[in-house]
């Protein structure tokens, strides 16, 4: 899916990391959230309240999964999914464009 017909975006951006990370929640029919967001190279954490499904359109990337001790390298396009509860450790190599989808 290209674009995203009849949603909500809120105007006001997510901004992590001293502006390395930025995002824009996007609100459907539904009740269902994404956020869509540009991440600058550097290393990240990221905790997860929700299951996170993260489509990586542009990037390249290395995570760390919850209880793994290493490191996975990811092209875009890739996706990776988080569990709820959980955080993640991501090393963004290039700038990287992506979609996150909170799963309930």
């Amino acid at each position: 899916m290209l674009t995203f017909d009849n949603v909500s975006v809120v105007k006001k951006a997510n901004i992590y990391f001293e502006g390395k990370v930025t995002s824009r929640t996007v609100k459907f029919q539904d009740g269902t959230q994404k956020s869509l967001g540009i991440m600058l190279p550097g290393s990240y954490t990221f905790a997860t309240e929700d299951k996170e499904i993260m489509d990586i359109y542009e990037g390249s990337i290395e995570v760390k999964f919850p209880g793994s001790d290493t490191f996975e390298s990811m092209e875009a396009p890739c996706r990776f999914i988080v569990e709820a509860n959980s955080s993640f450790d991501i090393v963004v190599k290039s700038v990287t464009d992506y979609c996150c989808s909170y799963i309930r």
